[in-house]
């Protein structure tokens, strides 16, 4: 069945319910955060539930990034979130860039040149299928040795090390679906090995790495057990940044929902920026023949 047979093809009612009901479950917390962030301090943990503030309230915006208390006379401080947006953005970015170029170069030994033999690619995945915090503690003791605590290179290398696995794995998979005849008739043009990578099938992979870049830097973005082990005080990351919104006082659910909403906006922006070759890189090779 060709991809405009399935695009046509009539929806049963269980099938739009099922639709409805997984679109539900994927955006309900989406809205409730949307909403909570929207709402006042005696709106926090009202019952029944409020859905929709009839006075939508920004304070919960402005304290996070004034670091003001709420209310006028509220007991505890709101958090100023603006370092460590600025941390979390250089960390992600930078994990990201580096895991990327790792996995490529990782990639085109694997696919192109079988590097490490049919095993490795398995054995490079089964790594990172350790818990996290296996290696977290022995990292401390290294970056404590060799000064990177508490830095944004030492955090920047931990991310790439922990993702690298999954950007080879993604980026390999889209260079098989490259036919080695190209590289091949380019290498019969004068084209070396190193040149038909780069300058022939790079290219065509290009949405590929978009999508894969996409996926590495939401698991740098919202990665919590690293960045606490790893930083103390100089580096503070968004998902660190969150549990200074349980003060003694109670949970301030406003500005951390109000938090979450603006620790999504870069993701979408991102996503927007790179739509164009996401599209065609998730859809990569699913169509053959």
């Amino acid at each position: 069945m060709s991809v405009e047979e399935v695009s046509v093809e009539k929806q049963t009612p269980l099938g739009w319910l099922l639709i409805f009901l997984g679109l539900g479950l994927v955006l309900f917390p989406l809205f409730w955060i949307l909403s909570t962030s929207l709402k006042s301090i005696g709106e926090w943990l009202t019952y029944p539930p409020i859905f929709i503030p009839e006075k939508p309230a920004v304070e919960n915006y402005l304290s996070i990034f004034t670091g003001g208390a709420l209310g006028g006379g509220f007991v505890a401080r709101v958090p100023n979130v603006t370092n460590s947006i600025v941390s979390s953005a250089i960390c992600s970015v930078g994990g990201t860039v580096l895991s990327i170029l790792i996995g490529l170069l990782a990639a085109f030994g694997i696919s192109r040149h079988r590097m490490g033999g049919e095993f490795f690619p398995i054995f490079l995945l089964a790594a990172r299928m350790a818990p996290p915090i296996v290696a977290a503690i022995p990292l401390l003791i290294l970056y404590s040795m060799i000064g990177l605590v508490d830095t944004y290179l030492g955090l920047i290398l931990a991310y790439a090390c922990f993702t690298s696995p999954y950007s080879t794995w993604m980026i390999a998979s889209f260079i098989e679906e490259v036919p080695r005849d190209l590289e091949e008739a380019a290498q019969v043009d004068g084209m070396s090995t190193l040149e038909t990578h780069f300058k022939v099938t790079l290219p065509l992979i290009k949405g590929g790495i978009a999508a894969t870049a996409l996926f590495v830097f939401i698991l740098n973005w919202s990665e919590f057990l690293l960045a606490l082990t790893l930083t103390h005080e100089k580096i503070l990351t968004i998902p660190v940044q969150v549990k200074a919104f349980f003060t003694y006082s109670g949970q301030l659910y406003g500005p951390q929902s109000a938090f979450g909403v603006v620790a999504i906006v870069p993701l979408i922006i991102f996503s927007l920026l790179i739509q164009k070759h996401l599209v065609r890189g998730l859809t990569f090779g699913a169509i053959r023949g």
